[in-house]
């Protein structure tokens, strides 16, 4: 018996391991993109490139990640090595920045945004329902730490990326003085490629079989394609991906936006920027792994409804303060609320969906709202150009409350797993 109950204990260690290495994972398929939110205006600068042109290099990324994630799901719950799968993500992700860096045309830049927005439509698909399947009880919470970890590649990528553009002292002692975009580009890369090598070494066995610990199957091709059927019509998954959808046009946006707003409005600082960035992202740390644990108790719909009300709160907050201190702060605000809630939609989007179907409903959930991250930003580009970048942030606070009454129309019976 105590035998027993010690090999359990230990299985469960080892499965919980699992969870910090395709979370630190996460973090860096996040730590490349959001280098390039603060190298952006940078770049932009270097290229003479309009908001318009900027903000498409996004959308191009969006759109590839559109078309892909739902192939990408499919072959997801068709593919029994998941661990193989992230590791060929997360190195696929990094290749094109790689690219970026030796680039001076417009067009590479999309080029190499469009191959970015394949390699990362296999991480979600691959990672969340891997999660899921693990701990059943704890879905919100585990896939919550997950996103924790997109958060922490969030947050430290800007502040790094602006301390390397800007430069920084130490102690009074220390002098690193600022380097390229191109530079820093190439530096972005490299944790990425010794951390898919590691998930290869340490996950890269990992499977779903039903004789595996995960108590889940690998469904065939066929088998996936005849509930692929099923998922369209589940009226749950589709209201949560079309809300997702209308809340990525408020997030992609706004993290193209931010950094532009601050470094070509305000007239921060490299560092300062990517600092500010930093705010925004330490505060969705914070909240995700709560709003993740509460919505295992008190139900997703509640904790999402409310989050999307004090988003498009915050963001009106942001445009009265427009030129002042207070913007930062509300800036670094907005992130608590509008981070929040990413984990609990997974979580939701999974507790409506068969058994097996996890990788293909999360790869039409992503599919759907990279439709609306690529439309975001395009659009407040032309709106920047033509009415200034502050007006923007209008536009962005009404796509939150589009995003907050899809949530108001999903079910409220949620269908049962098959």
């Amino acid at each position: 018996m105590t035998a027993v109950a010690t090999a359990g204990a230990s299985e469960a260690k080892r499965s919980f391991m699992e969870v910090w290495v395709i979370t630190i994972g996460h973090a860096l398929t996040h730590w490349y993109p959001a280098t390039f939110y603060v190298l952006a205006p940078v770049i932009g600068a270097e290229l003479g490139l309009s908001y318009t042109q900027i903000a498409s290099v996004i959308t191009a990324q969006a759109i590839a990640s559109a078309l892909s994630n739902v192939p990408g799901g499919i072959i997801v719950d068709s593919v029994g090595r998941k661990g193989l799968l992230m590791a060929l993500s997360l190195a696929w992700i990094g290749i094109p920045y790689v690219l970026m860096a030796t680039t001076h045309a417009y067009w590479m830049l999309l080029a190499c945004a469009v191959l970015i927005g394949i390699g990362n439509t296999i991480w979600h698909p691959t990672a969340i329902p891997t999660l899921a399947n693990r701990f059943p009880e704890r879905k919100g919470l585990v896939v919550s730490i997950h996103g924790m970890g997109g958060n922490v590649g969030d947050a430290v990528a800007p502040f790094v990326a602006g301390m390397l553009l800007n430069g920084v002292v130490i102690a009074g002692v220390i002098n690193l003085p600022g380097v390229t975009w191109r530079q820093v580009m190439i530096f972005n890369v490299i944790p990425g490629f010794f951390m898919a090598v590691a998930i290869l070494w340490y996950l890269g066995k990992m499977t779903l079989s039903g004789k595996g610990k995960g108590g889940d199957r690998n469904l065939s091709l066929g088998e996936v394609m005849k509930g692929f059927g099923g998922l369209l019509r589940n009226k749950t998954l589709m209201m949560l991906s079309v809300s997702s959808a209308f809340r990525s046009m408020t997030q992609s946006s706004l993290l193209v936006f931010i950094p532009l707003y601050l470094l070509n409005v305000m007239g921060y600082s490299k560092l300062t920027m990517g600092a500010a960035m930093m705010a925004l992202q330490l505060a969705g740390f914070i909240a995700g792994p709560i709003a993740g644990s509460m919505s295992d108790k008190v139900g997703r719909r509640n904790i999402m409804m409310t989050s999307m009300a004090m988003t498009c709160v915050v963001i009106l907050m942001m445009i009265f303060a427009g030129g002042t201190p207070l913007f930062v702060f509300f800036v670094a605000l907005l992130g608590f609320f509008l981070f929040a809630i990413r984990a609990v939609l997974q979580a939701w989007t999974l507790d409506a969906t068969p058994k097996g179907m996890g990788g293909t409903a999360i790869g039409v959930l992503f599919g759907i709202q990279a439709v609306g991250q690529s439309i975001g930003p395009l659009i407040c580009g032309v709106i920047a150009d033509h009415y200034g970048l502050l007006t923007t942030f209008y536009f962005m606070a009404f796509t939150i409350v589009i995003a907050n009454l899809f949530v108001f129309a999903v079910p409220k019976e949620e269908p049962v797993r098959a």
